[in-house]
């Protein structure tokens, strides 16, 4: 396989190993949802590297789609790498905007894209996870061959073309470059070639072509021939009513004698015409067809779409280039879990949302968001046009989109890093509040509730299925002498329906002492040590 060399790859390889933790702080205010929530439907204000690595305690492996839209690096628009690597060729491109005429800017957009596509890689579904990016010629070749190394070459599924722009620039001096692309990769492209439902379809509207329906609760069908060109070795069947076939010269039976046997006791096999027909439903069928690479404008549009759009929502000259929602909201149709979780990193407009909330109205589907934008503008372009698209766009000629297409998010803001160093060396130790929130929401991804502490008794909250307590104090003696045992776990009280969550240092309990458990009135208990390891006791 070919490899791609730039500089920096060496220092970048392993980077988003070394990416902190950080606090995801929500905003009631910005947020449209009676609870704030880390299981809603989330917009995230700050760097997406930091931000992808805050929601890998809640969401790793649990992302079904990916879609990213970063900066094409055209030269045209100017970017800044912001990673604060350190290196000193890093640091010397450390807040420097990348231009046309930087001679590094395929290095350095390399170096920005590979740890966020690391940590987009370990978000991913296990199994089902597919990821899209959009790109155009620029950066082309170099994200194909990045994207080979990091989720295997194995794993693509195809490259996507799309006419972007449907004017001619006549100042080209060569070709009208007018087409963008989208690659497509699985996170294991194995379990969807052996998976029979095949995950990446195109959903089209069939019922026409199913014209029969017997109300018996299996739905329409239609009448199929039971003879085909090359199935099964020639037999002559008798069927109950005393008709003999067998399949006309030529052919043979389509189905093996015992399942025509069972078809016809099922009442799925009609007899009209030449030859009994077997009755097939609309159910049976994978719903939709291959996708094509080719990317049609009545399918998908033009970006001028999404800027038309986009200024029908929050006016106009608001953000350049948006990409037109029946795009995204295509891409998200080929993944038929209706209950998708889908992430988009560089969030931009926010029209993946736009696109998530315009299926889920359409089908009745429950797919979840999460965006990451790292501009200012997280507020007052990304989630204000979520919340208009949720409440209802007066001036929209789209009825959904006029009256409203329901739904509700959660605003959080990026808060500071959990600093592993200067918590193993006793400095900077986070208040107990403050660590509180933060493994409340690692646990449950619910809203953090400060009044229902009880730091007397360690309570931190409860979410539907537990309450969690931390063992915990800001000083290091404490933190090298405490411990969950068998004293403290009785003293949190008896089980009541929830599991009890206890955050701790260590333990000196077996919990997988069942008859000891049992002795004491121990029930529904779950050990975890604080966040990742950072408190191992030190001599």
């Amino acid at each position: 396989m070919a490899s791609l060399n730039f500089k920096g790859k060496s220092i970048i390889r392993n980077y988003h190993f070394a990416v902190k933790y950080h606090e995801l702080i929500p905003d009631k205010e910005k947020s449209l949802t009676a609870r704030v929530s880390l299981n809603d439907n989330l917009i995230i204000h700050g760097d997406n590297l930091k931000a992808l690595k805050a929601l890998l305690p809640t969401y790793a492996g649990k992302i079904k789609c990916i879609y990213i839209d970063p900066p094409y690096n055209t030269g045209n628009q100017t970017w800044i790498y912001n990673d604060n690597i350190n290196s000193p060729m890093m640091q010397e491109w450390l807040g420097k905007e990348v231009d046309r005429e930087d001679l590094t800017r395929h290095d350095k957009w390399l170096c920005m894209m590979m740890p966020r596509l690391k940590l987009l890689r370990d978000l991913l579904h296990i199994d089902e996870g597919i990821i899209f990016v959009s790109i155009d010629d620029n950066e082309l070749a170099n994200l194909k061959l990045l994207m080979d190394e990091l989720f295997g070459s194995e794993n693509w599924f195809a490259t996507l073309t799309r006419r972007a722009m449907h004017t001619v620039r006549n100042s080209s001096k060569d070709f009208n470059l007018n087409t963008d692309y989208i690659l497509v990769y699985a996170k294991n492209k194995l379990w969807h070639g052996l998976e029979k439902s095949r995950y990446i379809r195109v959903p089209m509207d069939k019922t026409g072509s199913y014209p029969y329906d017997d109300n018996d609760g299996k739905g329409p069908y239609k009448l199929d021939p039971i003879s085909a060109r090359n199935y099964y070795t020639p037999y002559e069947h008798i069927f109950n009513n005393g008709v003999k076939w067998s399949a006309p010269a030529g052919s043979y039976p389509r189905y093996a004698e015992d399942t025509l046997t069972e078809m016809e006791v099922d009442n799925e096999i009609v007899f009209s015409g030449k030859e009994p027909k077997a009755k097939r439903y609309l159910w049976e069928v994978q719903e939709g067809r291959p996708p094509d690479s080719l990317l049609l404008p009545e399918d998908v549009g033009f970006n001028s779409t999404g800027t038309t759009l986009l200024r029908t929502i929050l006016g106009g000259g608001k953000f350049p280039q948006p990409k037109p929602v029946e795009l995204i909201s295509y891409i998200f149709n080929m993944i038929r879990d209706k209950n998708a979780i889908i992430l988009d990193s560089f969030a931009g407009s926010g029209t993946t949302a736009h696109a998530v909330l315009d299926l889920n109205k359409e089908d009745g589907g429950n797919r979840k968001f999460i965006l990451v934008e790292c501009e200012d503008y997280a507020d007052s372009i990304t989630a204000e046009r979520v919340r208009r698209v949720i409440q209802g766009v007066p001036n929209a000629k789209d009825e959904k989109l006029k009256n409203g297409l329901g739904g509700s998010f959660s605003y959080f803001e990026l808060g500071n890093p959990i600093e592993v160093e200067s918590i193993l060396e006793g400095e900077k130790l986070p208040r107990y509040m403050d660590l509180a929130r933060y493994v409340f929401y690692t646990a449950t991804g619910d809203e953090f509730i400060p009044e229902k502490v009880d730091e007397a008794r360690h309570f931190i909250g409860e979410s539907k299925e537990y309450e969690v307590y931390l063992f915990y104090k800001p000083d290091i003696a404490y933190l090298k002498a405490t411990a969950l045992t068998l004293d403290s776990a009785k003293e949190l009280g008896a089980y009541n329906g929830k599991k009890k969550l206890v955050f701790a240092p260590t333990k000196y309990l077996d919990l997988a002492d069942g008859e000891l458990l049992a002795k004491h009135g121990i029930k529904g208990l779950e050990y975890c040590q604080l966040p990742f390891e950072i408190y191992r006791l030190k001599e």
